[in-house]
């Protein structure tokens, strides 16, 4: 999420950050919609297309990472002094800002008519509480500070990493991205093995080692984000020798395939596992091979795109991190809005709602901006 200043004017980069940053926000957007499930099915329906559309946004982000830190040029200690404290500020701020945020936005009279919301507690004592929990982990006001949770965990690597990457040949990264890609399909595998009388261990489902007190199993040292930071960093080194058409035509039905499985397989899950969230959230896990396939597409094609940044798409780059921030509290507020008084179907609602979300945080973050003080919450 962050960018070097030497990489400062990579034109594709910036437009691909401001592009992930858009979808994280059009995928908050969606999730009111998506919660109504059986309620209002055309609102499900509509939140789990646009919903499944842009899970990119997540895998996006990390392979920016990727091109811009990887790999490390400086000893372990710099790196994490110079790096984790970035994270860490904002991430202990903004846990402590956003409960508040919406502890007085709830009580202030506005109703709202947000599924996700009403489902959870934010009176006084619970929103006292959150702020010191999150040293545990995010709650529903906080989100989207899960990402900062994770990057602080794929920061604490890179160093490691990178010293394998500064000598790993280009057919030992194929090699690692090859198990990589294959540990993506495990939930999968783990759904259809009862079909072959698999029976678990003693009640637990899971594969290749992993039972209630193991969840380390065979694969775990090659999936999760980490695979995304090594394919971005072998795209970067080894740039695919393809034509535009070539490009293309892989892309188109690379992506096409992965939102096919991704929102079919949601619509799936949901009609033959009601009620279970947890089945529900693997066709859309950002480490799935489906949203592998979606995320290499764009991933691609976006690099082979020549272009200086200019300088309004530099400054707007240079907000991601800060919409990515407060962006959810101003997407609950669009929704309460629009939701209320747009009388539009939620095909429709989702875009424009994702748009003006965007567009507010943005102003926000360049208020904030103005002050040097200020500034530590959003760079």
């Amino acid at each position: 999420m962050y960018q070097s200043k030497s990489n400062h004017h990579i034109g594709w980069i910036d437009l691909l950050r401001v592009l992930a940053c858009f979808l994280v926000v059009m995928a908050h957007c969606c999730d009111p919609f998506v919660a109504q499930f059986d309620n209002n099915r055309g609102e499900f329906l509509s939140g789990s297309f646009w919903g499944s559309l842009v899970r990119p946004c997540v895998p996006l982000f990390v392979m920016m990472t990727g091109v811009l830190v990887l790999p490390v040029k400086t000893d372990m200690h710099t790196f994490y002094s110079k790096r984790l404290k970035r994270i860490l500020i904002p991430l202990i701020c903004w846990s402590l800002i956003s409960p508040i945020l919406y502890y007085f936005y709830l009580h202030s009279g506005v109703v709202t008519s947000s599924p996700n919301i009403v489902m959870d507690d934010h009176s006084l004592l619970a929103t006292i509480t959150r702020l010191y929990t999150f040293i545990f982990n995010f709650s529903y006001s906080t989100i989207p500070l899960w990402y900062l949770y994770m990057l602080v965990g794929l920061y604490l690597i890179m160093p490691i990493l990178s010293a394998w990457l500064n000598t790993a040949s280009r057919k030992d990264m194929r090699t690692f991205l090859w198990i990589w890609i294959f540990s993506m399909t495990i939930p999968y595998l783990e759904m259809v093995a009862p079909l072959f009388g698999y029976a678990g261990n003693y009640g637990c489902m899971k594969l290749f080692g992993m039972c209630d007190w193991n969840p380390y199993g065979t694969f775990y040292y090659f999936s999760g984000f980490i695979g995304y930071l090594v394919l971005a960093h072998y795209l970067v080194k080894y740039p695919l020798q393809w034509s535009v058409r070539k490009t293309f035509g892989v892309a188109a039905p690379l992506f096409l395939l992965g939102f096919a499985i991704t929102y079919i397989g949601f619509l799936f899950t949901q009609e033959h596992f009601p009620g279970n969230y947890a089945a529900l959230e693997i066709v859309w896990y950002f480490s799935g091979i489906n949203v592998f396939f979606m995320t290499f597409a764009v991933f691609i094609v976006m690099q082979r795109i020549r272009m200086h940044s200019p300088q309004w798409l530099g400054r707007l780059a240079g907000y991601t991190f800060g919409i990515y921030l407060c962006h959810f509290f101003f997407v609950q507020i669009t929704y309460d809005v629009l939701h209320t008084y747009l009388p539009l179907p939620a095909w429709m609602l989702i875009p424009i709602m994702a748009i003006c979300a965007f567009s507010i945080s943005a102003l926000f973050v360049k208020l904030l901006s103005i002050n040097s003080f200020t500034r530590k919450l959003i760079v």
